[in-house]
């Protein structure tokens, strides 16, 4: 052990993070809190280190980083926090870090750079260090072991870490066991690691984000899960958590998001959703949980749910089905699931009223256009929020090590490193390129979503699929020639190169009229003569409700609208929150009745009377709108008065 002069500088320690999104808010750094947190624990790195996060977001450019960054110098120790979207970024800082400060110590962790310690050494000489697996006592150690001056081509005693000796060889120490306990990982929210208020003392994250527990006990070809994929599921106790979710509730953060794998299939879930309970009880908030949901869904989702429900407690209950197709669920290594009973509960959540969402995934082995779209229109008929997502090959997954077997063809992102499925066995290149356009107008339409309610009475009034209309408005973007149809129609043609394409135009649906006028010119003109005259009033009445009850936005630099909800309306206070309220503005029939009765089976006709009703908009929807994160921008839809009850 080296002690250092009592009078020398603490040295610099930053952990870099950076979200996928650009948003107004911050999104929490939850694994450098972690990492600062259990560190910080150990009473020599506390008095010798002075570790800092610095946060950022999706939309920061490499040269405004830089300067953020090194301005004034550069630490003795950088470590990053390394995903897939920020590869190329965090590879950039660490050349220029080492420009600046030869001797520091670049250390890359995360899902994207575990166990390929090769790769990044080979493409990133600059990077010292890879930690493989769970980084929060690995990276203590590294720390450690910096303060006793060890060299870090010497790292030979630091298990679960990758790096290059003295002579240029790459290596691989034994992996460090999992956690067993994960109360000896320190919370970052109560001890300070991460802050919980802004200069003006305001919570500054879009939400709030915690583990439960880590694992998952299922191996399905596409996932990593940090190397947790076919393990046992270890939990956070239930008095640390509570004390974590009280500290949320007094901030009052409105939404908890967990980052489990699947949350809702054991006892302690059900503890956990009980103490969220008694905090919104006691102090108003947490009102929200978003998580990834049990697959399996047992006995105890159930009663999760119904507690929730009865309690005012919203989530967007998820399907990750990923595929409907046998074949291509035994390619996916998932047919051991139970989630063939997804259409009971689908069905059931659907009759509570009860916000639910799907996931599917395109381009998995196994799947073609047919075998896709009969499963979407199956699925959609249940669930109309339907995300779909092109297939990513991520590293040390199943696809990725036997990528032989499957034909897969890829090629990395431009401004990521993810590797993006160009053709495989049963998949073309000119099919994927449909699907992508396909994609594009679900995500925009029916993910986000810009309709809600118009999709069940179109497939039980009118026969029409989610499908059918989603490729309707494909057809159109491709062939009208307004010019305001030009940037979806761009938007649409260019999704199969790049990613980014989405929210602008979303944006441009939520905020702007010309783009409102043009959706309804495609209804008029491709979906109204499809329909039988008798329904078209109805069909009318709930396509309207839909546009009016998107989230009060204006798109910068449009003049406020006069016909459509915007941020100058007038605002109330509900339940704690916010709301624009537009008085009187809707004269139709009560449409969420309407599409409940429907989906229920039961009589409607006496819902068929026209009433004149003010629509509620929660005041905040910009911070949320250009991320699509369509988790979060459903709780900004329009809403009728008596929808706030309990809200």
């Amino acid at each position: 052990m080296v002690d250092r002069p009592p009078n020398s500088r603490p040295l610099k320690v930053w952990l870099v993070q950076q979200g996928v999104w650009a948003m107004s808010l911050e999104s929490m750094p939850l694994a450098s809190g972690y990492l600062k947190a259990t560190a910080s624990q150990d009473e020599r790195i506390a008095a010798q280190m002075d570790i800092q996060i610095h946060n950022f977001d999706g939309g920061g450019t490499l040269f405004g980083m830089a300067n953020q960054l090194f301005t004034d110098g550069a630490p003795d120790v950088m470590a990053f926090s390394v995903l897939g979207w920020n590869y190329q970024e965090f590879a950039a800082l660490a050349e220029t870090f080492k420009q600046i400060n030869p001797d520091g110590w670049a250390i890359f962790g995360g899902n994207h750079v575990s166990q390929q310690a090769t790769r990044v050494f080979g493409a990133h000489p600059y990077v010292d260090v890879v930690v493989n697996g769970e980084g929060e006592f690995v990276f203590r150690d590294l720390l450690r072991a910096r303060l006793d001056e060890v060299s870090p081509r010497s790292l030979h005693d630091v298990e679960g870490i990758s790096f290059v000796d003295e002579s240029g060889q790459v290596v691989t120490t034994k992996d460090r066991p999992r956690i067993e306990n994960l109360d000896e990982i320190a919370s970052p929210f109560l001890t300070g690691a991460i802050p919980l208020t802004d200069k003006d003392g305001e919570f500054p994250y879009d939400v709030a984000l915690m583990e439960t527990n880590r694992g998952c006990p299922y191996k399905c070809s596409f996932c990593y899960w940090g190397g947790a994929v076919g393990q046992r599921v270890r939990a956070f106790s239930r008095e640390r958590l509570r004390e974590e979710i009280e500290l949320f509730a007094k901030h009052k953060v409105h939404t908890l998001v967990l980052c489990d794998a699947n949350f809702g299939m054991m006892p302690i879930d059900l503890e956990f959703v009980e103490d969220v309970i008694a905090m919104k009880e006691k102090y108003g908030y947490p009102k929200t949980i978003e998580t990834s949901w049990a697959k399996n869904k047992s006995a105890v989702f159930y009663k999760i749910v119904k507690l929730m429900k009865e309690a005012g407690l919203h989530s967007s209950f998820t399907l990750a089905l990923q595929s409907l197709d046998d074949n291509t669920l035994d390619l996916m290594s998932r047919r051991n699931m139970k989630v063939n009973d997804w259409e009971s509960l689908a069905e059931w959540l659907g009759k509570e009223g009860l916000d639910c969402y799907a996931e599917l995934i395109w381009g998995a082995p196994g799947e073609t256009i047919e075998t896709f779209m009969k499963g979407y229109d199956r699925l959609a008929a249940h669930v109309s929020r339907v995300a779909v997502y092109p297939m990513l090959i991520l590293p040390n997954t199943t696809y990725h090590t036997d990528r032989d077997r499957f034909g897969l063809v890829t090629v990395r992102g431009n401004t990521d490193d993810f590797e993006y499925l160009l053709s495989h066995d049963t998949m073309s290149t000119r099919d994927n390129r449909y699907m992508h356009r396909f994609i594009f107008v679900s995500r925009l339409v029916a993910e986000n979503p810009v309709f809600r309610n118009i999709w069940h009475p179109l497939r039980t009034l009118a026969g029409i699929t989610q499908s059918q209309l989603i490729r309707s408005l494909m057809d159109w973007f491709e062939n009208d020639t307004h010019p305001g149809v030009e940037p979806f129609r761009n938007g649409m043609i260019n999704s199969f190169t790049d990613s980014d394409v989405l929210a602008p135009v979303l944006t441009r649906i939520y905020g702007n009229d010309e783009a409102k006028d043009m959706l309804r010119r495609w209804w008029n003109e491709s979906v109204m003569p499809l329909v039988p005259k008798d329904l078209r009033s109805l069909l009318d009445s709930v396509f309207e409700y839909d546009l009016l009850t998107l989230p009060a936005y204006t798109l910068p630099g449009n003049d406020p609208s006069v016909r459509y909800a915007n941020e100058e309306l007038p605002q109330v206070e509900i339940d704690g929150d916010k709301y624009h309220v537009w008085r009187d503005v809707w004269k139709g029939y009560d449409v969420p009745a309407l599409t409940l009765a429907l989906r229920r089976e039961e009589p409607y006709e006496h819902l068929l009377t026209e009433t004149v009703s003010s629509i509620y908009y929660k005041v905040g929807a910009d911070r949320f709108l250009p991320s699509t994160n369509h988790e979060e921008i459903i709780y900004y839809m329009g809403r009728l008065e008596r929808q706030l009850v309990r809200s």
